[in-house]
């Protein structure tokens, strides 16, 4: 709590704060709320006022009792934050409810408890070289050669272009094709796209490919059919030098190399970004490349 002169000043400019923008009763509500608060310095009393303002403001407007004990809740908080904070920008009203919230917090006999936090998925790790090439040995000492070429396909779909889970079921051998300088599997489904295949993984796949032709590569006759990689992995899995196959693994596995070939790791280090939330607004922004071009880039041209 201030003392001395700064105490003086918050207190001063609480006293002062009259906004010709809302009514006297919703000015006072603030003035009251931020005064027993008792901020640490006349910013920190200027954006509380600001924040408790609008608050009032709007429940005055949808008409709310102007009282702490009934505006400084996190129903009335949410219900302001999601209809009273129009034209403000999404940085803006999470700083505004982040001091509703302490404004809560320092008033209110029982807060709301903060939110608690969910935990977040995170992305699994590659495999090593080695262990991608131990993966391939044991898919081609499979013992016949249907098993040999799905096994194959299996782990250069993961390692090589990232298709994993209801994708697998779906790929045919005709949807593997030479293009634009490498090789490219045409995904269908909800995320229809093309994926450059990485080149190390390219003639064992085009091998799968020619001997699946219009079937589908991993095997079984209906693409709704699930779980019909699990025989594949569990065929792949007989080795103890080697962890567990994982399709969400073989697919970091393609990540990581698609992140090492454009330098992603540098480019995030020198934005000082460390999570890709907003990467995706970003790239939305940027020009679509020539497939000639994204196969360059992605490690995928011979």
């Amino acid at each position: 709590m201030p003392s001395g002169k700064p105490a003086r000043e918050v207190s001063a400019l609480i006293a002062a704060w009259r906004p010709r923008a809302m009514s006297e009763a919703a000015a006072g509500f603030a003035r009251e709320v931020v005064a027993e608060a008792a901020p640490a310095g006349v910013e920190r009393a200027k954006a509380l006022l600001f924040a408790a303002g609008r608050l009032a403001a709007f429940g005055e407007s949808v008409g709310l009792e102007l009282c702490a004990e009934t505006l400084l809740c996190e129903a009335s908080i949410e219900r302001f934050i999601a209809r009273g904070t129009a034209g403000l920008s999404p940085a803006s009203v999470r700083t505004i409810r982040s001091r509703l919230r302490a404004l809560e917090r320092a008033l209110c006999a029982y807060p709301s408890p903060p939110p608690l936090a969910l935990p977040r998925e995170r992305a699994k790790a590659p495999y090593t070289p080695a262990e991608i090439e131990g993966y391939l040995r044991l898919a081609s000492a499979q013992p016949t050669t249907a098993r040999r070429m799905r096994a194959t396909a299996l782990i250069c779909l993961g390692a090589g272009a990232g298709i994993v889970a209801g994708e697998l079921r779906g790929v045919r051998g005709t949807d593997l094709v030479r293009r634009s300088g490498g090789v490219v599997v045409e995904v269908s489904g909800a995320r229809a796209r093309s994926v450059p295949v990485l080149s190390r993984f390219q003639e064992p796949l085009l091998q799968a490919s020619s001997f699946a032709g219009e079937r589908l590569i991993c095997g079984g006759r209906d693409p709704g059919r699930r779980n019909v990689s699990d025989a594949l992995c569990r065929a792949l899995c007989c080795d103890p030098g080697l962890p567990r196959l994982q399709a969400g693994r073989l697919r970091s596995t393609w990540l990581s190399a698609c992140a090492q070939a454009i330098g992603l790791q540098a480019f995030m280090a020198a934005a000082g970004v460390h999570c890709s939330q907003r990467l995706g607004d970003i790239a939305s922004q940027l020009p679509t490349l020539p497939e000639t071009e994204i196969i360059t880039l992605l490690g995928g041209s011979r």
